[in-house]
């Protein structure tokens, strides 16, 4: 038997095998035939390159193991390879998936990045200047109107890139951004709690990102959308006043006490956890008396009792999506700002079903 490191007394001693030395991109260069500035085009993606010398290049990278040395490549291209993000929650599921996205994607490339938390105390004006201050580019995440608004202020001249709720029909956002359709994600939820055979869909809203503290975000505009093409008058929504379960919970209990409500859809995963316990605190049965969908996807909404039926969200595609708009302003021609969007899905589970008979 080989016991790794272990070394009997007749082994041999002395140093071992020197270390490779890492490959260099002119290594590279002399392994496909080419010049180190060809190489150079390849690894950054420029154009000009034939199909056939790429392939060249690309394969003396594998088999050299060549890594792009970071620094390098930002002293040489005078390109910061930093990246800011400016959010005002880490710990909410889809802004730290966004995060996860987003953090994956730069380390992949070769740029570090560092988070700014926007608060409601701080001045915006100063935090947006000290997020520019060495250069670099800009994330936004601007689900929430503090995002939102900071967004709004960044100056003109700094790249720039967002993570946004989805904008109205029509429109897009001031810089480059990416989003996910909440807008036909609801519509969908509440057609299928209507194809049921639920009468009408309550709503328990998220709080907005845009406009006044009344405005619907793309979520209820799109409850709203599917209870009006369905001939049904929308009930009043609910909540709009907090994220978490407790808000959840505190926001639901007129809903949980009144036996005419049959179907709720929830802003979010984690305000349908407390509409769930504040439910079951009223002695009525999920799905039996009343089914609840939730929105995002969170880990731990596959977990609960009865499991929840929520609408998937790639919030971590959203990151690394955002990241690459981000980068193409910084390594390449700026370009006109482009609407890019992620795919979403109900995801059908326990807490659905018929309305009771």
């Amino acid at each position: 038997m080989s016991v790794s490191g272990h070394k009997g007394s007749g082994s041999p001693s002395g140093p071992g095998p020197e270390p490779r030395r890492a490959a260099s991109i002119r290594d590279v260069a002399r392994a496909a035939g080419v010049s180190y500035q060809t190489v150079s085009r390849v690894i950054n993606d420029r154009p000009n390159v034939r199909e056939e010398t790429r392939r060249r290049v690309e394969d003396a990278i594998e088999a050299l193991g060549f890594r792009r040395n970071p620094t390098a490549f930002a002293l040489a291209s005078g390109v910061a390879r930093t990246v800011t993000v400016l959010t005002s929650n880490t710990t909410l599921y889809g802004y730290a998936a966004t995060l996860q996205g987003l953090e994956e994607a730069a380390r992949a490339a070769g740029y570090s990045l560092g988070v700014k938390l926007l608060t409601p105390e701080d001045d915006l004006d100063r935090t947006l200047t000290s997020a520019v201050a060495d250069g670099g580019g800009l994330v936004v995440i601007g689900f929430d109107r503090l995002g939102a608004t900071a967004l709004d202020r960044v100056p003109p001249d700094v790249p720039c890139a967002a993570v946004v709720e989805a904008p109205p029909p029509g429109r897009t956002p001031p810089r480059p951004a990416v989003w996910a359709d909440d807008r036909e994600a609801a519509r969908a939820a509440t057609a299928h709690l209507l194809d049921l055979g639920h009468r009408t869909v309550h709503y328990l809203a998220i709080p907005s990102s845009v406009g006044t503290r009344h405005s619907e975000g793309p979520r209820a505009q799109g409850w709203r959308s599917a209870l009006e093409t369905a001939g049904v008058t929308p009930p009043e929504p609910h909540g709009g006043k907090g994220w978490d379960a407790r808000a959840g919970y505190d926001q639901a209990q007129a809903l949980a006490h009144d036996p005419a409500v049959t179907a709720v859809l929830c802003g979010n995963d984690d305000l349908a956890l407390g509409v769930l316990r504040a439910l079951h605190h009223a002695g009525r049965s999920v799905p039996g008396d009343v089914s609840v969908i939730g929105f995002d996807d969170a880990p731990h909404s596959g977990f609960v009792t009865p499991s929840l039926t929520t609408v998937r969200m790639d919030f971590q595609g959203l990151g690394r999506d955002a990241f690459a708009l981000l980068r193409d302003r910084l390594e390449h021609a700026p370009r006109p700002p482009a609407p890019t969007f992620a795919g979403t899905a109900l995801v059908v589970r326990e807490s659905s079903g018929p309305p009771p008979a």
